[in-house]
């Protein structure tokens, strides 16, 4: 039987702490040729993931375990697979969210509640270092998947469960989305006006969900270095988002109020946030200390005196009379295109971005300065895609950057990985 490590694109044995499963078909050749090869393995090579997931969060997490050179076999329903593939068309008929957190994995087709696809998900644990889930409440204990069931059989395996509310409590049951994590949270309670509660543009809950995912499964290989033993891994949505709020929540300490929602402008820290230039285009800038707050008056406004003026003398006061303190800096923008704006708050050291949209962070000259751009191949041909923050194009060239490895339809790699375990079609 071909090595269990063979479909691959780095087929490289671990180095260091994090070590494969027993059962893992790594032998002394191909430790010396990882050492002797012309390339530098990626961390996790050698680690096989196998992920029963759908929608953002393990997807995201798994892919990050991808790009740093972990095997993911992804397990997907027959036919229809994970339905975030069909969340919309917009890259080239497939899905936007899709596209971005599976690539460099290989799609398994399995209906697990078929007797003999449920028993080729336990002969392919039989070989994995990391289980990862994030199926509906209950799903994966009544597929008998759950930690305590596998540790006897696979004592080196570690089960990473992605949730809306965790194992146990009261929510545990509850469907949990996004949105519904993020208003759960607190999230809602802090952006927009205070008109309407308004979401984050982007699923935050998931993708906090899947970082926690990832750094604990890593921290996880470490350790299982150290021990040889696996674990289980508990990651709430909830849990992750309430994280995140950490400010909100330290600011409303002992029931103090918490922070009123203030659009794109911080909530306590005034200058901060957008202002609309002479030719209708909005510039975001922030004062962070009264230094910054002297030169923006002078260098900035043209207005010295303002600095001292008392309704703006501090930043407390600054922020209690913003009102009056925006109508002046949109007077003094009125007179300059956001270009020039964003000329002046450099000649003065004040931060400041420009507020894009999408097109304009395609075209970003920052991300293609620093050659941030690659591509991948999906179904449907080549697509850009930035590299991971922390890899380079430079890594790419020499061999040891991401692993930006194909985007796969579903059930692509049957046959290999069915062949790969004797078994057939």
């Amino acid at each position: 039987m071909k090595s269990f490590l063979s479909l691959t694109s780095r087929p490289y044995a671990l180095s260091g702490a994090v070590q494969p499963a027993k059962g893992s078909h790594l032998t002394s050749r191909l430790y010396s040729s990882a050492i002797s090869a012309a390339h530098r393995p990626l961390p996790l090579a050698g680690v096989t993931v196998v992920s029963l997931e759908q929608a953002i969060a393990a997807p995201f997490c798994t892919r990050q375990l991808a790009d740093l050179g972990a095997r993911v076999i992804k397990v997907e329903r027959p036919g229809v697979g994970d339905f975030a593939r069909h969340y919309d068309t917009r890259v080239g008929g497939l899905a936007s969210h899709f596209v971005w957190t599976n690539r460099s994995k290989e799609s398994l087709a399995l209906d697990l509640k078929r007797e003999k696809d449920h028993a080729v998900l336990m002969k392919l644990l039989e070989k994995a270092d990391v289980l990862v889930q994030n199926l509906a409440p209950g799903a994966s204990a009544r597929l008998g998947l759950s930690h305590e069931t596998l540790k006897e059989k696979h004592p080196g395996l570690i089960v990473c469960d992605i949730s809306g509310y965790g194992q146990d409590g009261p929510y545990r049951d509850k469907k949990a989305y996004d949105l519904l994590i993020q208003s759960e949270a607190g999230m809602l309670s802090v952006t927009g006006t205070g008109k309407e509660p308004v979401k984050v543009g982007i699923s935050i809950a998931d993708i906090a969900a899947g970082m926690y995912a990832y750094t604990n499964i890593l921290s996880a290989l470490l350790q299982r270095g150290k021990d040889g033993q696996g674990c289980q891994i508990d990651i709430s949505m909830l849990e992750s988002m309430v994280e995140w709020m950490g400010f909100p929540m330290y600011y409303a300490f002992d029931n103090a109020p918490g922070p009123v929602p203030a659009g794109a402008s911080h909530a306590a820290i005034y200058p901060y946030g957008p202002f609309e230039a002479g030719d209708g285009q909005s510039v975001m800038l922030g004062i962070q200390n009264e230094r910054e707050w002297v030169s923006f008056c002078s260098d900035v406004l043209s207005q010295p005196d303002l600095a001292t003026d008392p309704r703006f003398s501090s930043n407390s006061q600054r922020t209690q009379n913003r009102d009056e303190l925006k109508s002046i800096i949109h007077d003094a923008f009125s007179k300059f295109t956001a270009d020039e704006t964003i000329a002046r708050l450099d000649a003065a050291s004040i931060a400041n971005a420009s507020v894009n949209d999408m097109r304009n962070v395609w075209d970003h000259t920052q991300l293609q300065a620093r050659d941030r751009w690659t591509k991948v191949h999906t179904p449907v041909g080549a697509i850009p895609a930035l590299l991971p923050p922390g890899s380079s194009m430079s890594a790419e060239r020499a061999g040891y950057g991401a692993q930006m490895g194909s985007v796969p339809q579903v059930g692509e790699h049957n046959e290999a990985i069915l062949a790969e375990l004797g078994l057939s079609n």
